[in-house]
This record gives structure tokens, sequence and C-alpha cells, in this order.
């Protein structure tokens, strides 16, 4: 084979245009014998340390690049401007660093639609780089294909000039007209100026074959469809990493071209990065930032002072067991080089409690210390709650330490603002994440590019579980594993992780999956494309807490990209962290948030101040809630699941709420019963040797902490507790050859080794003893939890159930002030509240706050609650309010406030019921208010501009008298529903309440599609519903929409309300045919049906069955209704005939249609049908005129859509009858139904 060198590859990081996928591309090479590769991805530098390190594992020889897009000048911004590739490969770090300035610059300062440099800053930081003239999109190509030889000419001299033996002329040929028309001119150029060829393939794509998936790619990038003959595609298939024959054959005019590929890769005289020989990044500890401490000490010794002053201020006395772990604890900061780090995570909090922004009590590990806990880091004492410091810091397991902070959400980003100053702009940045082609969307991506039906993608979709890969579904992943085991060579070790792969491989394999892929020829060809597609990066995005600190310029070190504003790293931030720079997470934590709320409301209404440290964490009242199940709000307690935990253990201490969160858990959730029984039966807890008793008695007998099987290992065999995490990680992870060595030591000791550790057997604990409980647990060690972390939770669940036991309106109106933007948590507690008999008060022009306020027994609603109304002008008003005193009547609100309000802004004051207040209906308020402020207006007018009257005197302010008309209140389903319309939510009622007693038997309601939000990936996870879970539930038609299937039938979205929210149902065609008589907004049902949770969007029940529900009093009084109404119309079909029916609308030549369907037959010619369609879209109109057609006659039909002030004949006529009318019932309500 010909040697030749790929140099100008794109993986899938020049994203949804490359797809050469690094770990396919790793395959290929090993497969083929190819030694080195360059990656140069598109104005990025994303999969460079990632393809390095795959490179080092394979033993390849790895050239780090970027093909950059280049102008003129990156600083102009103008429409138009052209952008040209160039192809730069690093010699050495220099070259390296050199490339990365670059591309950091070109999304700092050049970024204009994509990232760009310019040629002055290639020049400038040319050093150690070697420079390709790039593919047809460089400037060199460009000016030959616009006809400017000299041009290209020229612009070759000048990069030959900068670069030196360093720059190439760039040859391909994948068989484009352009290529072959640059081709000869490109040669002659080189030849001319002396200047050395290259040959390269503009690799996109690994494989021939895979041109069809990187051309879904291109569509999926760019929105089009293959079937769109505008879209963005490749103009050949030649776009694939070819052998170096195919190349050679290429290129046999120019063999210098190809052998030049070698002497490129022979260029490279070092590797850009420090890697050991698993291609691990050895850590570069230059970059790790110091702190400077304002008294002019060193870090230890600034540490060690913090520390000392501030253990008084957390212990009442110093004892000797505090004074021990303290200095303990430093020795190991200081000697293991943490000085520094403790002092930056300190500083930062210290700031932000210093300018009012809440910071959690600790999370993670690091709650363990002694040192963090007197320095104000964390707020949780390790040595009452026996957390263990070397759980975090280790001095046998070196590593950074990691103190995970939670913020208050709303003032989070001003803490790291203050990092970014404190430390320069240039130094710090937020963390790149990467969304990715996920299984399920990308079938339905797929399809939509293909230009399948999306029902027929989402039945597949539908099939999904979202957790497993198109690859794992189809059971392709299970023959390897058999054949790995097949090997009897095979470790016992290896042999268990693989029966355990292998199970689970089997598992996942889809038997419906399956025989659609083997079965439909469409969707085979989708999927297809979709297991070559899945898993590829589609955008990018910042880590929602990490932020990353250096030493030195971050772009000098890791190349750098924008996120909109933000500058975040290009590398991800595991890959930050293993390069040497310190990441941090600042997370954001809502709860904290809302405690803040609720101190400030207490204060203002109570004058109190709340100090957990002097209250503590034994208040029995706020057990009594946790135990009573009322939690709701209450942190990490809320579920229903936890809920009922808490009543049946009725803890009363917080040992007891840290062990509820930590055994609330897949795994560890199976204790629970055992761990309640024992709490509440002591006398039957069992240990199987008493030096297990100090350890387990807090968690009654029950392993349920890391920490705990590190102390049984220091207690029972005279471990050190560095040695004891290093067991438990082996544990965790199942490392069997590890722990059988250690199950030794655990039982009989390595003393007689010349080691240190003595053993079960030395303390009198019998060997088989001491195997059961190392074998205890080795089951549970992979489920403990951190102990340091659940107290910390514990603690804001404590002071969340306490604040809401003490002062639950001043709580709830903290939880709803934070939640004024998401109407379905609003709704939820707006229905607690009424549960729990607090009263929610409408919005009151003369009461109201902005914002919910506490009010009597009860919360009033404010006024910056309202819907698209600016919170300017409503503070503006409140502020007139608060200074002149109350508004007196309508008028004199509109007088006094009109510079701030517009029509908008009093309209939903109207609805939301802000005027009731002064005696008139609503709907009187909405007759006058347009009038009143033009009157309004014309005065301000006159005012401003002194304007005289005929008498020449100024005009003086008339009183506004309104002239209220007596007209009637709204009915109460608009009223509520036009309060809904400005408030989100239903507050002086609700339609469905009525009715929810019947359904309190159902097991769903739009309560539980709460979710969790994962801190680093934002995926939600529902915790009270599962995907397939079979539901039933009632509630209320809020609204509905109706498609036509690929086979023409019918199927339904239905909007489905209940007490706490909506919820999207789905009626296939089989449903809808059975529901559509009465598919109506307003219509109470009752449903079943499974849940289905796709990532795209909120969960919809798929609906098996739906009903009309009418209470069985209703029902019983519509049948005797329906009887009667039989009776009189058989009468009347026995009398003169003619009429109306009784209740509907008659004289003035109309008619309902109960009427309308007792019209003699022979009057039909000189009669007329007019439906109003006004909102039926154009799938409505077509089922409509679909019935029509059923009912064939002589009555001309008229359609009138007021909205578009139109009228037309309908070109069926119809023959009037009872059954025509009862179906246009079912599309249309009885006031839209008139026949004249």
């Amino acid at each position: 084979m010909t040697d030749f060198v790929h140099l100008h590859v794109h993986t899938e990081y020049s994203l949804l245009d490359g797809m050469a996928k690094v770990e396919d591309l790793m395959d290929h090479m090993q497969k083929n014998g190819i030694d080195t590769c360059a990656v140069t991805d598109h104005g990025n530098m994303y999969a460079s340390l990632y393809f390095a390190e795959e490179c080092k594992k394979r033993g390849f020889k790895y050239i780090i690049g970027c093909e950059l897009y280049v102008t003129d000048d990156m600083y102009d911004h103008r429409y138009g401007t052209k952008t040209e590739h160039i192809v730069l490969l690093a010699k050495n770090k220099v070259g390296y660093k050199n490339i990365v300035k670059l591309d950091s610059m070109s999304y700092i300062d050049g970024f204009y639609g994509k990232p760009r440099t310019d040629y002055k800053s290639i020049k400038e930081h040319h050093e150690g780089v070697i420079c390709l003239s790039a593919c047809l999109a460089g400037r060199i190509p460009r000016l030959l294909m616009e006809g400017d030889y000299e041009g290209a000419k020229a612009f070759a001299k000048e990069m030959q000039d900068v670069f030196g033996e360093d720059f190439y002329i760039e040859l391909q040929d994948h068989f484009l007209p352009e290529d072959r028309q640059v081709l000869p001119q490109l040669i002659q150029i080189a030849r001319e100026l002396n200047i050395q060829m290259v040959a390269t393939n503009d690799v996109h794509y690994i494989n021939k074959e895979d041109w069809e998936a990187q051309d879904i790619l291109l569509c999926i990038q760019t929105k089009k469809t293959l079937a769109d003959p505008k879209r963005m595609k490749f103009g050949t298939h030649e776009f694939y990493m070819k052998s170096g024959d195919e190349m050679a054959e290429l290129f046999k005019d120019v063999p210098e071209a190809i052998t030049n590929t070698r002497a490129i890769a022979n260029k490279i005289e070092e590797e850009v990065f420090d890697l050991d020989k698993k291609g691990n990044p050895i850590r570069d500890t230059s970059l790790i930032p110091l702190y400077t401490p304002d008294d002019g000490s060193t870090p230890p010794d600034y540490l060690t002072r913090l520390t000392w002053e501030g253990l008084p201020k957390r212990y009442k006395e110093i004892t000797p067991e505090i004074k021990q772990r303290a200095e303990y604890e430093l020795g190991i900061i200081i000697k293991m080089g943490f000085a520094d780090y403790f002092l930056i995570v300190w500083d930062y909090i210290n700031w932000s409690r210093l300018h009012g922004i809440p910071v959690g009590p600790g999370r993670g590990s690091g709650v363990g210390s002694i040192v963090a806990y007197s320095i104000g880091i964390t707020d949780v004492d390790p040595l009452r709650y026996d957390l263990i410091f070397e759980r975090f810091l280790n001095p046998d397991r070196v590593s950074m330490p990691d103190f995970d902070v939670d913020f208050c959400t709303k003032r989070r980003y001003e803490t790291i603002e203050y990092v970014r100053q404190k430390y320069k702009p240039t130094n710090v940045a937020q963390i790149v994440t990467f969304g990715t082609l996920a299984s399920r969307a990308v079938i339905k991506d797929v399809g939509r590019v293909m230009g399948v039906p999306y029902s027929e993608t989402d039945k597949v979709a539908k099939l999904m579980d979202g957790k497993s890969s198109i690859k794992e579904l189809l059971g392709l992943k299970i023959a390897g594993i058999e054949k790995k085991l097949a090997n009897p060579d095979l470790s016992a070790e290896d042999r268990k992780d693989l029966e355990k792969k292998l199970s689970d491989q089997k598992s996942k394999r889809n038997s419906e999956f399956i025989a659609v892929y083997e079965n439909n020829e469409e969707l085979h060809r989708v999927i297809d494309m979709g297991l070559k597609l899945e898993g590829t990066p589609k955008n990018t995005s910042e880590h929602a807490a990490g932020v990353v600190i250096c030493r030195k310029v971050l772009s000098d070190n890791v190349p750098l990209a924008r996120n909109g504003d933000d500058i975040v790293t290009q590398f991800d931030m595991k890959e930050v962290e293993a390069v040497g720079m310190l990441k941090m997470d600042f997370l954001a934590l809502t709860t904290l948030t809302d405690m803040q709320n609720t101190l400030q409301y207490i204060k203002e209404n109570y004058g109190v101040d709340i100090d957990f440290h002097e209250i503590g964490y034994d208040v029995p009242e706020a057990y009594q809630l946790i135990s009573s199940g009322d939690t709701d709000a209450v942190f990490q307690l809320e579920q229903g699941g936890m809920k009922k935990f808490m009543k049946d253990l009725q803890p009363n201490c917080l040992e007891d709420l840290i062990a509820g969160i930590s055994l609330y858990r897949p795994g560890p959730m199976d204790f629970i019963p055992k761990y309640i029984q024992n709490k509440h039966h002591p006398e039957g807890i069992m240990y199987d040797t008493p030096y297990l008793e100090p350890i387990l008695k807090n968690s009654y007998g029950v392993i349920v902490y890391q920490e705990q099987v590190m102390q049984i290992f220091q207690h029972l065999a005279g471990y050190s507790l560095g040695q004891a995490d290093l067991v438990r990680r082996a544990m965790a992870k199942k490392h069997l050859d590890e722990l059988m060595a250690q199950k030794d030591k655990f039982i009989y000791g390595d003393i007689d080794k010349g080691g240190n550790i003595t053993g079960c057997v030395s303390k009198g604990i019998p060997a088989e003893v001491a195997a059961k409980i190392f074998a205890d647990m080795e089951s549970f060690a992979s489920y403990a939890f951190n102990k340091s972390h659940a107290a910390a939770y514990a603690v804001v669940a404590y002071r969340t159930a306490y604040l809401k036991y003490f002062y639950p309106k001043e709580f709830l109106a903290g939880i709803l002030n934070d939640r004024l933007d998401k109407i379905e948590e609003v709704s939820k507690y707006i229905a607690y509240m009424k549960e729990r008999g607090i009263a929610v008060l409408q919005p009151d022009i003369n009461r109201s706050k902005a914002i919910f306020a506490v009010e009597g027994k009860g919360l009033r609603i404010g006024l910056g609650a309202l819907r698209g109304i600016g919170i300017e002008a409503i503070e503006s008003v409140i502020q007139e309010r608060n200074e002149h005193g109350e508004f007196a009547d309508f008028a004199d609100f509109n007088v006094r406030c009109a510079k701030y309000i517009n029509k908008r802004i009093v309209e939903s004051l109207i609805y939301a019921g802000a005027f009731d207040c002064f005696g008139y209906p609503r709907s009187v308020f909405i007759a006058v208010f347009e009038e009143v402020l033009a009157r309004v207006t014309a005065m301000e007018k006159q005012k401003s501009g002194d304007q005289i009257s005929l008498f020449g005197n100024i005009i003086e302010e008339e009183k506004v008298v309104i002239d209220y008309p007596v007209i009637p209140e709204y009915d109460q389903a608009e009223k509520l529903s036009l309060e809904k319309s400005v408030l989100g939510v239903y507050v002086s009622g609700h339609p469905f309440e009525k009715y929810a007693p019947y359904f309190r038997d159902r097991t769903f309601n739009c309560s539980m599609l709460q979710y969790e939000e994962d801190e680093e990936t934002g995926e939600k996870k529902y915790t009270e519903i599962e995907a397939g879970q079979q539901v039933t539930m009632g509630g209320m038609i809020a609204a509905y929409k109706k498609l036509q299937t690929k086979s023409g039938a019918f199927m339904s979205f239905v909007t489905v309300e209940d007490m706490y929210g909506t919820v999207e149902c789905v009626c296939f065609p089989k449903v809808y045919d059975k529901i559509r008589g009465f598919l109506q907004s307003d219509k109470v049902v009752s449903l079943s049906g499974k849940i289905d949770i796709s990532e795209e969007k909120a969960p919809v029940i798929i609906v098996d069955k739906m009903t009309e529900f009418i209470p069985p009093e209703e029902q019983a009084a519509r049948e005797a209704a329906e009887a009667a109404a039989k009776a009189a119309a058989k009468a009347a079909a026995n009398g003169a005939g003619g009429g109306t029916a009784s209740g509907m609308s008659g004289g003035s030549g109309s008619a309902g249609y109960g009427g309308a369907a007792r019209q003699e037959e022979n009057d039909e010619e000189n009669q007329t049908l007019w439906l109003n369609i006004t909102g039926l879209d154009q799938l409505d109109l077509d089922e409509l005129t679909d019935t029509l057609t059923f009912y064939a006659g002589n009555t001309s039909v008229i359609f009138v859509d007021t909205a578009k002030r139109v009228k037309y004949m309908c070109s069926q006529k119809v023959s009037l009858s009872r059954a025509l009318f009862a179906e246009l019932a079912t599309c249309l309500t009885e006031d839209k139904i008139k026949l004249l």
C-alpha cells in the first residue's frame, strides 16, 4: 500500500458537517495499518485533546490542526465580508499555542456568523505552524476560479514569505469541475514559485458509502429535506478517507504531493499534549491559580489563621477532639498543596455572603471537613454527624479536592462575575458542553429529512425507551460480548463483568423495534441512517455550573469559543481538569432563593430575624410537619414516595433526614422497610459484632453511608481512613481481584507481610463473621451514599420544614414569588393552598403589591403576576397609591395613573378582578374603560398644553364622572376564562373544582408532572411518573387539534386540564372516532392511557379510552329531560307541525337547530342553513364539508367567518333532519347553527 498521511480530516466536531467519528476513525486506522493522521475541524479545536488521547492509546502519531475561517479584517463585521479557509498544523507546542490563540481570537474578536481570524493575525502567530492552502474555499483556489491567476500567485508568494518551507500548495480532486479547473494552475504556481505541493482528500466521512449519512447530516444542520433542490450538498461522493493507493492513482502525475504527506508528518517535532502511555493527560500544575492573602502572609499561614479564628464562632468550647481534628486536616491540606484552593473557595463564598447572596450549607464530601466548616465554606458540623475528612481529601489518593457550592439562582451570576474580575477576565471562562443527536431525536430528524411521514417515525420513536442506543435496541452488541465470553482465558472478574454486560444488552434488545426494522423497508433505511448518526454532536452550549480558573491566560493554553455573549472553553469539564486547570462548580439552587424571600417577609411582617445557628436542628415541630406528610415545597421531601416514607418513618432528628435522603434512591430503597422496622423496634436490632454498634447505631443497624463502610474497615480491621477509602472505591467499582486481596487483609491483617493492617481476627472477631461483614459491605458499597452530601441537604430540608411550619404564608409567598413565570407550579401551589384552607386572594388595585404578599389568613396575588404587563408600570401604580393614598374609584385610578397605563394594562387588571373592590361587575368596567381612558388622555393633553377656552380662560380640570351602564356580569365560565387569560391560573374559582371530588381515585393528576433537572446535562427526570406507565385521570378539555393521518383518517391532540395544570393527550383514529361526538372545550372527561416521555417535549398520555363524564345527579336529570323532549317531539309530530322547541330561540324567522329539525321537509327550498365557521382550521372545515355530503338535499348552506368578515355559499345542499343537526353539534356550538 502506498504510504500516505491524511492531513485534512473533519471529525464529528465539525458540527453537523463532518461525521468521521473519532472512535470509528481509530478503528479504521488500526484495521488499515494507518499510523499517522491529522485532525482539522472547521473553525474549532473541540476534538483535539480527545483525538490525541485516542491516538496515544492505540500507538498512533497524531497531528493537531484546524481549518480556520479567514477574512481580511476579523474586526470588520459588516454584511458581505468574504470568508475563506486555510489549514494550519502544529509542528510543536509553540505552533499548537499559536493555533489555539488564532482559533480563540476568531471566536472572541472575529465572530460574525462564523469564527473568523485574519491574515494579519496568522502572520503574527506563524511560528511552529505548517500552513496548507486549503480546499476550493481557500484564497488561492478562489482567485483561480475567478480568473485571477496573478492574484493567486501573488498570495501564494506572500504565504511562502511568511511560512517558508512550511507553506504547501494543497491539491485535491473530488471529481468536481472546479477541482479539475484549478488543479493545473495550482501545480503551475507551485512550480513557478518552488513551493512544495501536498495531496489531501477533504475527509468528511470515513467510508465511501457513508456519503448518504453525511448528506442527511447536512440537511439536519440546514433544516432542509433531501427533496429540496436548493439545499446545501456536496457535488460528489468522494469526500471519504481514501487509501494511499487511491490517492496515488489520483495524483500519479505529481508523486511528490503524495510523499510530502509523510514529509509533513516527519516535521512534527514533538507531541503538543503531555500524555502518559495510556493517553491520559499529565497535569500541568503551573496552571492552578494562586491566592494572595491581603495581609501579605503565605496561603498556608492565612488558612491556618482563618481556621483558628473561625472555630470559636462554631463551637462554644474547643475540645481536644476539635483541636486535634483541625490540626490534622490543616496538616494534610498544606502538605498536599491545597491551601490556595481552600482560600479561593472561601473567598468567593465569603464575598457572596457579605453581599447578601444566599449560599448553601455545602454539598458533596467537602462537608466532612472541619476546616471548611470553621472558615465558612460549609455550614454542617462534621463532628456531630460523624462526617469523615478522608472521604473528601485522602493522602493515599492524590487528586484535586472538589467543592461544589450552591448559590441563589437569581444572583449566582454575580459571584461568577466577581471571580472573573478577581482572577482577570482573560483567565476565567465557563465550560463547553455538547448536545448530541440522541436515539429518539435522530430517528425523527432522519425521517423528516427523508420525507417519511411524522406519524410513521413517531411510532418508531415510541418503541424506544430513550435510554438505550439504536444499536442496543437492535441487539447488535450481544454477539461481540458472547465472542469475548467464549475466551477460556478470561479472569473471573472479567467474566463476571462481561456476563453482567450481556444480561444488560439482552434486556435492552427490543423485539417490536426489530420487527419494524426487518419488515418496513422505508423505516429500515431511517434506522440505518440513525445508527450512523446517533451520538453525533449537534450543537454547543455552556455547562450549567462549571467555571474554569487558570493562573495563566486561558487562550494561550486552551482554545476558547463563544456561547452567545459568554466565553467558554472548547475543552469539556473533564478535559480542562485533566490538563491542570481549576474547575469550580457554581450550582444554582432555587430553594436558597425561596428561603431568602421567606426570611425577608418574616422580617417585614414580624420584625424577626431567623438564625438557624441559634435555633439548631432539634425543633420538634419541624419534624412533626415532615412526619405528617405535609411536605409540599419542602426541599428533597415533596415527592409522593418520599412523603409516604417520612410518614412511615416518623423522623425526630436530623440523622433520620440524612438517612431518608440517602435511602430514597434505586438500590438502597430496598432497605427502607428494614430501616423503618429497626427505628420503631430497636430491641430487634442484631449486630454481627459489638464493634459495629457505635458505627451503625445512628442508622438503626443498617449500613447506609460510604463513611460507615470506611469506619468499619478502620475500627474492625485497623485500616487508616485513607486506606479504607481506597477499598470503598474498589467495592463501588466491583474490582474483584482487588477485593479478594483486601478481604484477606480485612479478616487476617497483613502485619506478617510488613503491612500495618491488624485484621478483624486480632480483635477476637471470628473469621466467618468477618467474612460475612465484608460480603455485606461489598453488596451495599455501590449503593451506599455520601453522608456528607446527604447531611448538607438534610439541613436545607429541615430549614424549609421549620419555615413552613411556623410561617406557612410567608413560606408559600417566597415559593410563589420565585416561580411567577412557571404557571404550572403556581397552579399547583394555589391548589395546595385551597386544599389547606389558606385563602388565595385575587388582585386588588388598593391592596396588592407587585408580588404575592401575606394578607390576613391568606396570600394576595400581586399585580405584577399579570401576563404581558411591564413590572415598571405596575411599580409606578403602586408607588402612586403609597404616596397619595388608595384609589377612591375607577375614575380616580385612571386620572392618577394615566401616565403609566394603557388600554392593555387596564383591560388585564379588569379581567383579573383588580377593580372588583369598587363594586361593579367586570363586564361594566370593560364597557366603559376605553371611553374613560380617552377622556383622561384628552384632559392630560389639555393640561400639558394649557389650552385656552373660547372665552380666553385656561380650561380648568374637570372631575371624571362615569355613567356606569346596567349590564349583567359575565357568566362564571367566561369570567374564569378571562381571569385565566391574564393571570395564567384560575383564582376566584376553577371550572373543574366541582368535578374534582369524583376523580380522587384516579392514578394521575398534573401535579405529578414535576421533574428534577440534571445540573450538568439539563436532562429532565420525572420523579412520580415513568414511560409506559398506565394511568387514569379526570379533567376538562381545554383545547384540541385535529390532524389527518397518511391514511386519511383523523386523530386529535387533546389538552386536558385539572386543578394542577394541563397535559396533552394523543387520541389516535380508533379513539378519535369514539370521542368526536363530545370533543368540545370545557367538556369534562374521564380517560385512561399510557404515559409517553420524550426528550424534546413534556410528557403526554397516549389515550386508550376517553369518555364524557357527567355527575350521577346530572345524568339522572339529563335522562329525565331527554325523555320529556322525546315525548314533546312525538306530540308535535302528531300535531300541526312547525314551531320551535322549548328552550330554543324562535321568532323573527329564526330557529335553533332543535326547531329546525322539525321543519316541514317541503319547506326546505325556502330556507337557508347558516353555519358560523369562525376559528375552524382547514381540517375542521374539510370534516364539516364531508359531514354535509352525507345529508344531500335542497336546502342551501352558507358559511360565515366573522373573524375574516366573509360569507360564502357552500357547494353542498342538504336535507334537514335531526341526524344532521346532531352531527353538526359535534363540531359547532348551538349559537353557530341557524336556520333562516
